[in-house]
């Protein structure tokens, strides 16, 4: 029984039964591929890219110009928060952030407590933003064109359900 005296293990096979022991073939693993967490990650790839197109003339990722129009309408904010707002963890909003610091399009200062950072948007900023707008707004109304009506309103459903839920993870908003 080893060291833990009394314990025993209890494993429950859910599967079919298997008479091999051999890895599963593809017929196990079929049901896979209508996986909910791919499907969305494969769209937002997509998706991404689209967007992407449009902004590189502007100077602006996907993620940048996001990041930018969020500061510019809430104004200052701690970094925990924002990256709650965006549906990020804070270390990946840093990694964001390195490029638009060093551009002077985002300012950084410490809070009242020292270890909180509050981000605001420059007037270089909110200059660059208002450039990428234009080539935003293209890639807005050019994603029709990849997906169908119901398809965007699942988007937006999804996406205003996700912005109602708690932070989560190691690293969550407090």
């Amino acid at each position: 029984m080893g060291i833990l005296t009394g314990y025993r293990c209890i494993y429950t096979n859910m599967g079919p039964r298997r008479t091999s022991h051999a890895p599963p073939g593809p017929t196990d693993l079929r049901q896979c591929m209508s996986c909910s967490c791919f499907a969305v990650r494969r769209a937002a790839r997509l998706i991404t890219q689209h967007y992407e197109r449009h902004l590189k003339p502007a100077g602006l990722r996907a993620t940048q110009f996001t990041l930018l129009t969020v500061l510019a309408i809430a104004g200052p904010l701690p970094l925990s928060r924002i990256a709650h707002r965006l549906g990020t963890e804070r270390t990946t909003l840093t990694r964001n952030l390195r490029p638009l610091i060093a551009r002077g399009y985002v300012a950084v200062e410490r809070g009242a407590d020292r270890r909180v950072q509050i981000l605001a948007i420059t007037p270089q900023g909110i200059t660059a933003t208002r450039a990428a707008l234009p080539r935003w707004r293209e890639a807005q109304d050019s994603i029709a064109g990849f997906l169908s009506p119901g398809a965007l309103r699942a988007l937006d459903h999804a996406a205003r359900a996700s912005a109602l839920q708690p932070p989560i993870g190691p690293n969550a908003a407090k």
